[in-house]
């Protein structure tokens, strides 16, 4: 079916949203076109004052309405380490557990030579810089255990070891309530490997 050209814009506008094939795209832009003029008036100023409102932290790149952000301004965080995340989403994933005390360091991206990304291209450059500042004693690295995280690991562990600085890394493994004979390999391997004692 062709669509009026305003109605195939609309699909064509989330089809640029990570994951959204077409099918989900057309659903999108049909739900929306049910919805009530004011409450797409409502979604399109929401959008807007997200866009307005949020920036980027000068110290951590974490996204924020303040910067720098309500983290890296906070007295009651532990200034002696600095969790390294690709994203701010995974930032945010530690944040709810209410475990981590420290600071972040947002390197939106890893390291991916199959799409052209290097080094230069994530904010390593400014985590090495940070990394200058005596009360560092420890980097934890929070990052995916993909081929993409894995290279960017290897690659900080080789650049702050000079520091004198603690490397260290989370753990990956089995998550709670699962079954160890429905768990792959690589994931059971990983729960070997960062094992401890009890």
């Amino acid at each position: 079916m062709i669509y009026p050209k305003s109605i195939a814009a609309l699909i064509e506008q989330f089809q640029k949203f990570p994951s959204v094939g077409p099918k989900s795209a057309q659903r999108m832009a049909f739900f929306l076109l049910r919805m009530s003029k004011d409450d797409v008036e409502n979604f399109a100023t929401t959008i807007l004052e997200a866009k307005e409102n949020t920036r980027t932290c000068e110290i951590c790149y974490n996204i924020s309405t303040s910067s720098p952000c309500e983290i890296c301004s906070s007295s009651q965080r532990d200034k002696s380490t600095i969790c390294v995340v690709a994203e701010s989403k995974d930032l945010i994933a530690i944040e709810k557990t209410n475990e981590y005390k420290g600071l972040y360091h947002v390197l939106q991206g890893l390291i991916s030579p199959m799409d052209g990304i290097g080094a230069e291209d994530v904010r390593i450059k400014e985590l090495l810089n940070r990394l200058t500042n005596e009360e560092v004693k420890e980097v934890i690295l929070a990052l995916s255990p993909s081929v993409e995280g894995e290279a960017t690991s290897l690659y900080l562990t080789k650049l702050i070891k000079p520091f004198g600085i603690k490397v260290s890394r989370i753990a990956f493994g089995l998550p709670v309530g699962a079954d160890l004979e429905y768990a792959d390999e690589i994931t059971i391997a990983k729960a070997i490997e960062g094992r401890h004692e009890i």
